[in-house]
Order: C-alpha cells, then structure tokens, then sequence
C-alpha cells in the first residue's frame, strides 16, 4: 500500500535506519542579509526554533532577515547620529582629542548594540 506522499508521486530515500522524503525547497531570491540578519538568525535558531523553522520551511525567512538587516542598519545611523548630537561628540573633537572622540564612539557604539538587540533582534 503506498502512502498519500507516494500516490502523489514524492518518493523516500534511505537515511540509515529511516526512510525520508526527498522534498525540496523552491528557489528563493538571494537576499542581502547582513551582520543583524545573521544575528536574529542565531537567536531564533537557538531560542525560537519552531518559529525559525516554520519561516525557513515557507521560505519567509531570508526576506525576514533582510528586512530586519535593513531596519538595524537604519536604526543604528538614526541612533548614533542623536547621541553624537546629544553629547556634543564632533569633528573637532575628534581633532584635538582623539582618544577622547573614540572612547565616546565606542560607548556609543555599545548602547546601539544594545538597543538594536531590545527592540529588533531579541522580540
């Protein structure tokens, strides 16, 4: 007797002890994904996995990453840019103390890090 996957003309190939289907995924476009869309999807292989296969299966997932890639990269221009402002952290600075001028960019840097993980990554 053959199986509904077989009557629809799939077929089983022999993966050690067990028979699996040889089912393919449809193409999908290549996408840009980016340092944040590979972030995301570390933490959703590692802590949504239902969600992360779900959305790899239907072939959502690269379009996800990209979209979160691009609005990471927004964000973080976007949030720089204020505390760059806020702080007073300019060129001239920059200039007569550079030392000074890196230490605020990386503290900088971290707070965007952490914002980005709060609001796009880890959600």
């Amino acid at each position: 007797m053959k199986s509904l996957f077989e009557e629809m003309g799939g077929a089983y190939s022999q993966q050690g002890d067990y028979l699996l289907p040889n089912v393919k995924l449809p193409p999908q476009e290549e996408q840009p994904i980016g340092i944040w869309g590979q972030r995301c999807r570390e933490y959703l292989k590692s802590r949504h996995r239902a969600k992360y296969y779900n959305m790899l299966t239907k072939c959502t997932l690269d379009a996800h990453l990209a979209d979160i890639s691009e609005a990471a990269e927004a964000m973080g221009e976007r949030l720089t840019r204020q505390f760059k402002e806020q702080e007073g952290i300019t060129e001239a600075l920059k200039a007569s103390d550079p030392m000074a001028w890196v230490s605020a960019m990386n503290n900088i840097a971290a707070r965007v890090r952490e914002i980005i993980y709060a609001e796009l990554i880890d959600c």
